[in-house]
């Protein structure tokens, strides 16, 4: 009698252990399965905006995709190409021009929040003057589309090939924040190729392979 007694306490306290851990059971992945995968970054930086609106291509900033298996994170120096002149918003500033115009004064000079943290990473000031008291450090971005260890997937076939970045990327030119969209599968990965055999990219023939070895070696 003790030991159904025992029995039953065990099965009950299982069950329980169960229903509290099956939430996070269900939100396990494999590595690699991070779809919808969208992580706070530590620099606001907006896809839709420069993507989108302004048209900047993907590769001036991720030149890495064309020379190296990696795209990359571009350098902070690539953003002051155009973040040297261009300090904020253009509707704040168009807002402080007309402002200065009626009280009959110089503009000031206006920087936004995310840029700060641009020239404070670089260790500079809002004028972009180096600040002793600013030592540069990286940023820390979050990478977002992480492959397993051991599938190697090469970035700079499919830019030759003429894929587009959105092919596995998503729409980037819509999203604030990038998130992962495809699931980046083997499966999804295979099914791409295939397609890509049949109708070629852009009308264009290609020889994708399916051999197990062209992505795990």
């Amino acid at each position: 009698m003790r030991s159904r007694v025992l029995a039953v306490l065990l099965l009950v306290g299982l069950s329980y252990n169960l229903l509290a851990v099956a939430p996070r059971i269900a939100n396990w992945r494999l590595p690699g399965d991070q779809q919808d995968y969208e992580p706070e970054q530590p620099l606001a930086y907006s896809h839709r905006l420069h993507a989108g609106d302004l048209q900047v291509p993907c590769l001036y900033c991720h030149f890495g995709a064309e020379r190296s298996r990696h795209a990359g994170i571009p350098p902070a120096s690539v953003c002051m190409n155009c973040h040297t002149v261009v300090t904020a918003p253009m509707g704040a500033v168009r807002a402080e021009d007309e402002a200065a115009a009626r009280e009959k004064r110089q503009p000031r000079r206006i920087v936004s929040a995310e840029l700060s943290k641009l020239y404070a990473a670089m260790g500079l000031d809002e004028h972009q003057k180096p600040d002793s008291s600013r030592p540069s450090r990286p940023i820390r971005w979050v990478k977002i589309h992480n492959l397993p260890d051991f599938a190697y997937f090469d970035h700079r076939p499919h830019v030759k090939a003429g894929v587009e970045c959105q092919t596995c990327h998503g729409p980037v030119e819509q999203m604030e924040r990038v998130r992962q969209v495809q699931p980046l599968s083997m499966g999804w990965c295979v099914n791409c190729h295939r397609d890509a055999n049949a109708r070629g990219v852009h009308g264009k023939p290609v020889y994708a392979s399916i051999d197990c070895v062209s992505c795990h070696y």
